[in-house]
């Protein structure tokens, strides 16, 4: 049996009806990604967490205003609002923090599930630990790109919508994103599974 989903638009109108449940759903449809682009920006979980909530803050504002207006577009358009959020904050810390969890772990390492031997947990963590430090390297606009496509799991059209650019500049940014991450991958001379 295949399950229908309901519309965007039809979730944010039925929140205006006074259905808090039509809200959590559009809330828990879009959560990974938006959370996951806004952690892409500002690569810091804490900071992460806060930009969520008010994107979602925002969005209650903006919906219960009457200033929504975007249909069943409501994923690109939030996604904005998220981004544009993280990258005020960015301007007002003037820096990059490290992304960790409430433990102090690198995120990076947190997503493995599986139990690999000590020797493989170190190479896994020497190897992860490059490849966040390369990826922090690049430049923001291909950073992005790169976490938003392969983190986020957003189209290139999505990107585009999100980064106010076209989708040629997206393609552009991540097909640069990976020549540079491969120039670091020569240099250091380690190779990464």
């Amino acid at each position: 049996m295949t399950k229908t989903l309901i519309q965007d638009g039809v979730l944010i109108k039925r929140y205006l009806e006074g259905n808090q449940a039509a809200f959590e759903t559009l809330v828990q449809r879009h959560k990974m990604r938006i959370f996951t682009s806004v952690l892409a920006v500002v690569n810091d979980h804490y900071l992460a967490e806060d930009i969520f909530q008010e994107t979602f803050i925002k969005i209650i504002k903006s919906v219960k205003s009457g200033k929504y207006n975007h249909e069943d577009k409501v994923l690109p358009w939030a996604l904005r609002i998220a981004r544009s959020l993280a990258i005020d904050s960015i301007r007002v810390k003037k820096r990059m923090p490290n992304v960790v969890n409430s433990d102090g772990y690198d995120l990076f390492e947190t997503l493995n599930m599986y139990a690999p031997s000590q020797e493989d947990l170190q190479v896994q963590k020497e190897e992860t630990r490059l490849l966040h430090s390369w990826i922090n390297d690049l430049p923001l606009e291909q950073r992005e790109v790169l976490i938003l496509r392969n983190y986020a799991d957003l189209s290139f059209k999505e990107i585009a919508a999100i980064t106010d650019t076209n989708i040629n500049t997206c393609i552009g940014r991540m097909h640069y994103a990976i020549i540079n991450l491969r120039k670091m991958m020569e240099k250091s001379s380690v190779k990464i599974k």
